[in-house]
């Protein structure tokens, strides 16, 4: 079955749920789980056979895959998520909510060992980053702040957005930032993949500069994320 990580080599065991979509750090993620692989999945992480309750989500590649048979079927850079909340209901369904916490690399995929996927990982932590003077860092967090209120305001009605809280994490800031704005996948997955975090706060910035321009352009708002079935919109944690 699984076991717990590995924290002297950073490698782990974790169940896997393939997803049309890119899970990034600090976000939760609602689904409502339905296919019997994954009921027995969320058996499994109420009952605590699965460590600590953590399972990764990874992107597939296309959305035509309907069955991941190898590791070319999804991205390579995934993200564990946490179970918070699960609700079973009467038909044994599920409605859950989990909480995105550390990115992986998946190194190979298990179809034997449980109904649902297994995934051999390495822990994918952010590069050490040179010192940078503290003004410099100010003014990208601004900037970038900046872009997110230009998106955010002419995506979201006034009510249905906030400007994420300044506790200082700059290497969360990027996620924080675009956690809830409707990028393609392709830049999501950047994201999640960027180890350093004043690029990928860089990256961010002009994702959402790009999408504010294209909805002022266009007059438009943006298209919802893919219906799955088992997915839903991630939302920021603030």
């Amino acid at each position: 079955m699984t076991e717990p990580s590995d924290e002297s080599t950073g490698k782990a065991i974790l169940p896997l749920f393939p997803l049309q979509t890119v899970l990034l750090p600090g976000t939760h993620l609602p689904l409502h789980i339905f296919e019997p692989r994954y009921r027995q999945l969320m058996a499994d992480l109420v009952g605590d056979v699965v460590p600590d309750r953590e399972f990764g989500v990874v992107a597939l590649r296309s959305a035509m895959i309907r069955e991941v048979s190898g590791p070319e079927h999804v991205h390579e850079v995934g993200c564990s998520t946490v179970l918070r909340e699960a609700k079973r209901l009467p038909d044994g369904r599920f409605d859950v909510v989990t909480t995105a916490r550390r990115r992986f690399r998946l190194l190979e995929i298990d179809r034997v060992s449980a109904p649902y996927l297994i995934g051999s990982v390495e822990w994918v932590p952010d590069d050490r980053v040179a010192s940078v003077h503290g003004d410099t860092v100010a003014r990208l967090a601004d900037v970038a702040k900046a872009a997110h209120r230009r998106y955010c305001e002419s995506a979201w009605n006034a009510d249905d957005w906030t400007t994420p809280p300044d506790d200082g994490d700059i290497a969360a800031l990027a996620y924080r930032l675009t956690a809830d704005c409707l990028l393609p996948l392709e830049d999501r997955q950047r994201l999640l993949e960027e180890t350093n975090p004043l690029r990928r706060l860089r990256i961010a910035c002009r994702l959402l500069t790009r999408e504010a321009g294209f909805l002022s352009t266009l007059g438009a708002v943006p298209m919802p994320l893919e219906e799955l079935g088992e997915f839903t919109r991630p939302s920021n944690l603030n």
